[in-house]
């Protein structure tokens, strides 16, 4: 034992040593917390705001334990974030401007807020009725509900940051440009409607169901959102580009996403609702490709 202890400690030496010779400011350079070269280092800042976040947001919630929902909607904006960053990266134009994509996340949502719990909006005369055929055992009662209830109303108030993003631009807005604040505007309303179900109907669920909602709320659902809101500002823009087709455009921009809205939440998550979502993938991505054929035919 004690041979066994003295080779133990001569290695341990030895190694210490090689350590030493290694130096301790590779190990710890002398910079590692410099303010300067933190925040010039991009890769640093991403790769600490995707895996940090949602860690640094619980603590700083917890100071307003009494306040459930900011629990929910910390990891929301921290969802969002990600979907942003992913848009960014895939639909960004020289006309991209981070302040008004802010303004549209974060102003879409106080919108929302005015709409749904101060204003009453789905509470109407005009609404009321399409609201309620949502629950009738009619398959198209069901449907025109959601289409011209749920459907027209949410794409209509996810639109109209798009329509003052057209109406205050000193410049042309490029199709390309108001398909990503439009996807920006989806993620908000996404955010906001996520947490009102994760706090409200998905914890009546059992334990399994509400996981998977939980889930479906902060991925796949506000991802949907944003593709019917990206389409709405594909036909925004070309509505503004071409005043001849202003009005036939914006029909479009809103009816088209309100239509495939409604016949989603009709098939819900059954195999021809997931086709629906593909192909509003699919859809969106289409009309981007053939951005420049639509705008030769509109010339005409």
């Amino acid at each position: 034992l004690y041979e066994i202890y003295s080779f133990g400690e001569q290695v341990v030496v030895m190694e210490l040593e090689k350590l030493k010779q290694i130096g301790g400011e590779l190990i710890f350079p002398k910079d590692l917390f410099s303010k300067v070269s933190l925040l010039n280092d991009t890769k640093l800042l991403i790769l600490t705001l995707i895996g940090l976040s949602p860690v640094f947001l619980f603590r700083i919630v917890d100071f307003f334990a009494a306040f459930n929902y900011l629990k929910f909607y910390a990891i929301a904006l921290y969802f969002s974030a990600i979907w942003g960053m992913f848009f960014y990266y895939l639909f960004k134009t020289d006309q991209v401007n981070f302040k008004s994509t802010l303004k549209i996340f974060f102003g879409l949502q106080i919108l929302v807020l005015l709409v749904w719990s101060i204003f009453m909006v789905p509470g109407w005369p005009i609404f009321k009725i399409f609201y309620q055929w949502t629950d009738s055992p009619s398959f198209i009662l069901r449907l025109l509900g959601f289409v011209l209830g749920v459907g027209f109303l949410e794409e209509l108030i996810k639109a109209i940051p798009l329509m003052l993003i057209i109406r205050y631009s000193k410049q042309p807005v490029i199709p390309q440009t108001l398909v990503f604040y439009g996807l920006m505007s989806g993620i908000s309303f996404g955010v906001f409607e996520g947490v009102e179900y994760q706090m409200m109907v998905n914890s009546k669920l059992n334990y399994s169901d509400a996981f998977f909602m939980n889930i479906a709320r902060l991925t796949s659902l506000p991802f949907l959102h944003a593709v019917w809101t990206g389409i709405a500002g594909y036909y925004i823009a070309f509505g503004n580009l071409y005043p001849k087709y202003r009005l036939s455009l914006y029909f479009l921009a809103i009816g088209l996403p309100a239509l495939i809205h409604g016949v989603y939440d009709v098939l819900g998550w059954s195999t021809y609702g997931l086709i629906v979502t593909l192909t509003s993938v699919i859809l969106l991505m289409s009309y981007l490709k053939q951005g420049v054929n639509f705008q030769s035919k509109l010339s005409k």
